[in-house]
């Protein structure tokens, strides 16, 4: 594909040859000739003037001489998630219906179009929407209800009266409804299971990665609202609200009962204690440590989580504290000379 096309679909100028045969995407570092490669980040920028890539998509300010074809783009970082889906070689779709090796229950009800993958189990009450994929070795629970267009890949299992949107996709090894964890200490210092009578209920259009655990509600409904998108290895406990269109990134963690609302952020490993409340379009910096409330658009970082301007502070100063102690030491030395020298007058 040449480049003119390329920046045609993306609606680019370009700079340089427009007739650049273009057989591939790359990051800037590893593109070799004939790679479309892009910037998004600034701090990145240097490196499109050392590149290998035949072609960069830029944004429309960039302002440095190379030695490549530049597409001057809005937004790159979406420009070139456009143009890796051109040289995308999608996974051949699966043929509708339902493999002789998986185990479907007579009362489960399949839509239209449906695909079930090999050695699934789908039992008792399922309803699964049209077009929905089901890929092998998944386990979908008792009275689970899943929505159209939805694709769970592989070794993804859902427990019992879970209820899942239109277009929700979820990656390999996903556990969707465990039990929450919860026990009731006894006079002996035992713990007694507590049982986990909720569900889980996920919005449209979430996605979600892979390995991640969302626990059922110990009673009422554990939810993440429509359009938000989870990373791999994120835990997400018993009766947990989350709102619309929000993130949580790779490794993040939410104890029980709390509330996440729409449009907020969790970096990566951040962590937050039980029965907390995060307001809208607030920021969690990664691996911050949350043991109180989060108002809406909030940027906190750190453990104890604070403002984030007096984490950085605080960060900047303690670097200093070497210094500040050889200082401190001098001064001590100073003081003592000036002690001996008058004790001696």
């Amino acid at each position: 594909m040449n480049l003119a096309d390329i920046a045609e679909r993306l609606g680019g100028v370009i700079e340089g040859d427009a007739e650049l045969e273009i057989s591939g995407v790359a990051g800037l570092k590893e593109a070799e000739a004939g790679d479309l490669s892009f910037l998004a980040n600034p701090k990145y920028a240097p490196l499109v003037t050392s590149t290998k890539a035949s072609a960069v998509i830029v944004p429309a300010d960039f302002d440095r001489a190379t030695k490549c074809a530049l597409v001057r783009v809005e937004n790159s970082d979406q420009a070139f998630a456009v143009a890796a889906e051109l040289f995308y070689e999608p996974v051949p779709a699966p043929a509708p219906g339902i493999h002789p090796s998986a185990c479907v229950d007579e009362s489960a009800r399949l839509d239209e179009g449906v695909v079930i993958g090999a050695n699934c189990t789908i039992e008792a009450g399922v309803k699964i929407g049209a077009n929905t994929v089901i890929q092998a070795n998944c386990v979908i629970g008792y009275k689970t209800v899943i929505g159209e267009n939805c694709l769970l890949y592989p070794l993804v299992s859902t427990r019992e009266f879970t209820e899942i949107g239109d277009r929700v996709i979820i990656h390999n090894g996903t556990v969707v409804g465990a039990d929450g964890f919860g026990y009731a200490v006894q006079k002996d210092g035992s713990r007694t299971k507590i049982p986990q009578i909720g569900n889980v209920v996920i919005g449209d259009d979430v996605e979600i990665g892979a390995n991640v655990a969302i626990d059922r509600a110990r009673f009422g409904k554990t939810r993440i609202g429509k359009g938000t998108k989870i990373d791999n290895l994120v835990q997400i406990a018993h009766n947990v609200v989350i709102g619309e269109h929000s993130v949580m990134c790779g490794q993040s963690g939410i104890s029980g009962s709390t509330t996440i609302g729409s449009r907020v952020i969790l970096a990566g490993q951040a962590g937050l204690a039980g029965h907390l409340e995060v307001g809208d379009g607030a920021i969690v910096g990664a691996q911050s440590g949350v043991m109180k409330d989060v108002a809406p658009k909030d940027f906190v970082m750190g453990s104890p989580a604070m403002p984030h301007l007096q984490f950085k502070k605080t960060v900047a100063n303690t670097i200093l504290l070497p210094k500040l102690k050889e200082k401190i030491r001098a001064l001590e030395q100073r003081v003592d000379q000036l002690q001996a020298h008058g004790d001696a007058g």
